[in-house]
């Protein structure tokens, strides 16, 4: 397998994705929801482009990733992809970072900092939508 730092961006991001959705459903479970419209509904405020981009930014700006992580965030936001169809290309191109980040640290086995990133991105994406009830 190509060493995760070398492999392009939208591939790190299609992990990243995968990886997130896991562990926010498994979050929703643990917390107690029980049926599916409501386990969906959470998910995808927890998961959407906005909440992803908003959490990526505050991370750069709060100067909380390592370099190395910087560097995949930058190639992240970078990707060439297709058009967005939900959101404007901004808010996307953030949120493929933060996917591309966490489909990096998994591929390379960094767990326990995949796990703290994800916690904290879980937590954040909760504020802001308490905040909107």
């Amino acid at each position: 397998m190509t060493e995760p730092f070398q492999m392009k961006s939208l591939a790190l991001a299609y992990m990243g994705d995968a990886i997130y959705e896991v562990y926010v459903r498994a979050y929703l479970i643990e917390k107690g929801e029980v049926k599916p419209q409501k386990l969906h509904q959470s998910a995808i405020s927890i998961v959407a482009a906005t909440a992803q981009a908003s959490t990526v930014k505050s991370w750069l700006d709060d100067g909380f990733l390592t370099e190395k992580e910087e560097a995949i965030v930058r190639r992240g936001r970078n990707a060439k992809s297709n058009k967005p169809k939900s959101t404007d290309v901004q808010t996307y191109r953030l949120s493929t970072a933060f996917e591309a980040l966490l489909g990096y640290l998994y591929l390379n086995q960094e767990t326990d900092r995949l796990e703290q990133l994800i916690s904290m991105a879980i937590m954040d994406a909760e504020e802001r939508r308490a905040k909107r009830e």
